[in-house]
């Protein structure tokens, strides 16, 4: 192939001597503190557009939640495609062959671009019929069929800002993705506020509210990614489906999106499920998922820290530092569990309060599901440090036998089995997330002793 240029700037080469290198402690905080900040960002901007829905009445929390999870399931394709490809991104990093990293970088963007419009073109003029083959009751597609097309066409900028966030992930610049993110916050609630309770207006505009704030980290992509000789930097010359560039991202990034796909997929199942106990329990999970995520979007954001790490030093033939950093994830995520959703216990009827929209009937259901979900938040840290390794060594294929098995080993035959055969009731959908969380953090220890078993035997001891 061609030369092409692929420079790093003073910064990039200081942080990748950082990870090679320094304490790994402190990389590990370094780069994943902000991570996990931009994570919990992001989760508060969720709860808010959930507090804000609620305001126009409880049918509408219900519809975020459900087309939410439609919007994860398809929002996979990019997601997953952008986290596998991150992955060799780092390694090719780590290994200091530049001119592959901007290769990789500059087709991940064309890819992900033609993705986004092939869905857009593929579902809208299908919106109603979608909805109702995923299972959607009617009178949720009444009230969020607009809101699902306006979601829908901010799906091409998602794709794209996906990319530029793994792209600025692989290179460890995370407090540039901490810095984006607020201004995405930013103006994703102060248009959102306005349109809800100023303008009285419904869901249509709160999704149109995240389609501009979208756009808005769209531009900062485009400027920041636009370099003549910078690696991680866009440049049409370097794009190329050439299989020694794309092959590696592609074959990585498959089980990711149908990891994701399912997992989201599964969660629409069990929202429908959920349904059994009235159309206000899929509100209330979605609500008690919400205050999950306040423990669980950090313990993901050092995940995803830790993995590019892992991946840097693993291409960088720095093996040992491989396992380090593994450990110091999983200590800092089992406690972040233990203190955020302690004090989520703590203070659950105000927090559940706010999501009610003063019915009390609804605040119950969403304090009964969280207060089961919350004992999971330790064992999902564990977890998530078991998922780091993984993706940071490519092991993706593992990683989706464990997430897949969350779903559909852990949760929807255990659903199945207390709503029918035993009398736990309403309390159903909290005691299956608990049993399931904890289940599959059981499950990915055991796997994570089996691969450092092996990773041992074949670079340390060896």
């Amino acid at each position: 192939m061609a030369e092409i240029k692929a420079d790093l700037s003073e910064k990039d080469k200081k942080r990748r001597e950082m990870s090679l290198n320094a304490p790994m402690w402190k990389v590990v905080l370094y780069i994943g503190a902000p991570l996990a900040l931009y994570n919990a960002l992001g989760q508060l901007f969720t709860i808010l557009d959930t507090m804000m829905a609620s305001h126009i009445s409880a049918e509408s929390v219900s519809a975020v939640a459900y087309l939410g999870q439609l919007n994860s399931i398809i929002s996979a394709l990019g997601g997953g495609l952008a986290v596998g490809a991150g992955i060799q991104i780092s390694r090719a990093f780590g290994m200091g062959d530049y001119q592959l990293v901007r290769r990789r970088v500059s087709s991940l963007y064309a890819i992900c671009l033609g993705l986004g419009i092939a869905v857009l073109v593929g579902i809208l003029p299908f919106t109603t019929q979608f909805l109702r083959a995923a299972g959607t009751p009617e009178e949720l597609i009444a009230i969020g069929r607009n809101y699902f097309i306006v979601q829908l066409i901010t799906l091409i900028a998602t794709f794209l800002d996906n990319v530029y966030i793994a792209v600025e992930r692989s290179r460890g610049n995370s407090k540039r993705i901490l810095y984006l993110n607020l201004m995405v916050i930013a103006i994703k609630l102060t248009l959102t506020a306005v349109f809800v309770y100023i303008l009285n207006s419904g869901l249509v505009m709160i999704a149109v509210a995240s389609l501009i704030s979208q756009l808005a980290l769209l531009v900062f992509a485009v400027k920041n990614s636009i370099s003549r000789d910078n690696a991680f930097g866009f440049s049409a010359q370097a794009v190329t489906m050439k299989g020694q560039v794309t092959m590696p991202m592609i074959t990585q990034s498959i089980p990711v999106i149908l990891e994701k796909a399912l997992f989201a997929f599964g969660k629409t199942i069990v929202n429908s499920m959920s349904t059994m106990f009235g159309a206000t329990m899929v509100g209330a999970m979605g609500v008690s998922n919400n205050l999950g995520g306040i423990t669980t979007q950090p313990q993901n954001g050092f995940q995803d820290g830790t993995a590019a790490i892992i991946s840097q030093n693993y291409g960088a033939g720095r093996y040992k530092r491989v396992l380090e950093a593994f450990y110091a994830c999983c200590v800092v995520n089992m406690i972040l569990g233990a203190v955020i959703s302690g004090l989520e216990l703590w203070q659950l009827h105000f927090l559940s309060s706010m999501f009610a929209g003063g019915d009390e009937v609804f605040r119950e259901k969403i304090a009964m599901t969280y207060a089961w979900e919350a004992y999971g938040a330790i064992p999902l840290g564990a977890n998530a440090a078991v998922m780091a390794l993984l993706y940071g060594l490519g092991k993706t294929k593992l990683t989706m036998v464990i997430n897949v098995s969350r779903i559909f080993l852990f949760r929807i035959p255990v659903f199945y089995y207390l709503a029918h055969f035993t009398s736990a009731g309403e309390h159903t959908p909290g005691l299956v997330m608990f049993i399931s969380n904890t289940s599959v953090a059981a499950m990915s220890i055991v796997m994570a002793a089996v691969v450092i078993h092996f990773y041992r035997k074949r670079y340390i001891v060896a």
